[in-house]
């Protein structure tokens, strides 16, 4: 995705103080200062600012996203605060997007905030991916994730899929290339589709593992550094600390991104 940003007229887009607080990021072989630009000018959009949300965001904030647009209607709870990083107990009650917003400002000021607290539905949804280079999921309803999915697909807009429960969790890339899956690919495959953290609980570790990897696969796809889990799943279980990585095959029936008499676009 990295749009080789070049520099104005010779003179970059980051300012002295971001070229010093970036220089152990801009120093990496393959991101250089044309990845760092291209973060500066990027758009992410994070879907549910849980456990997976906070600690996405919070990476993708520290290593220099231009403009992250936060999307969730929930409010904190003090059930959240033992994996959802970003919230503490003085803003129990707050929307969820407005106190990560509260964390991000003070972890760094050079990024664009933006706060929306309300839930993703099919009117807005596509509204908003309109002006997003690129999505996390880190919603925890199937629903949210069929419908996210959909409208990325739709848009054209690559999507970051993370989820966790109990001690397990896993990862996916959708960029919609040719012949490649979509999250409906894989959701057909759940054996338990409608479990629940409420019911069966997650670790906090491995939800904070899985939200860094997610921010980590969107700065791959934003600077081009690296090769994204694109068309794959990566499969962790934080008890056993074991790592699948598995090729995810494209159904030709999907009713997103299967053949023209299947889909549902």
């Amino acid at each position: 995705m990295n749009p080789g940003c070049q520099t104005v007229s010779g003179t970059s887009l980051l300012s002295d103080a971001e070229l010093l607080r970036y220089h152990r990021q801009i120093n990496l072989k393959g991101w250089d200062l044309s990845g760092q630009e291209a973060l500066k000018v990027a758009r992410v959009l994070v879907i549910g600012l849980g456990g997976l949300g906070c600690a996405a965001a919070q990476y993708l904030a520290a290593a220099g996203v231009g403009q992250l647009t936060l999307l969730d209607g929930d409010k904190v709870e003090h059930s959240n605060l033992a994996r959802q990083v970003l919230h503490q107990d003085d803003r129990v009650g707050q929307y969820k997007v407005h106190s990560a917003a509260t964390a991000l400002r003070a972890l760094n000021p050079y990024v664009q905030l933006l706060a929306l607290p309300e839930y993703a539905d099919e009117v807005m949804l596509p509204v908003y991916l309109a002006e997003q280079d690129l999505v996390l999921d880190c919603t925890d309803h199937r629903a949210s994730r069929e419908l996210i999915n959909l409208c990325c697909r739709a848009a054209g807009v690559p999507l970051v899929s993370g989820s966790a429960i109990r001690g397990e969790g896993q990862l996916s890339v959708f960029t919609w290339g040719q012949n490649e899956p979509c999250y409906h690919c894989l959701s057909r495959l759940f054996t338990e589709p409608d479990a629940s953290c409420v019911v069966n609980g997650v670790l906090g570790p491995v939800v904070g593992m899985v939200g860094s990897l997610q921010a980590l696969e969107a700065l791959k796809l934003i600077t081009g550094i690296g090769q994204p889990l694109c068309g794959e799943l990566l499969l962790i279980d934080g008890l056993s600390l074991e790592f699948q990585r598995l090729r995810l095959p494209r159904d030709p029936e999907c009713r997103v991104c299967g053949s023209a008499e299947h889909r549902l676009l």
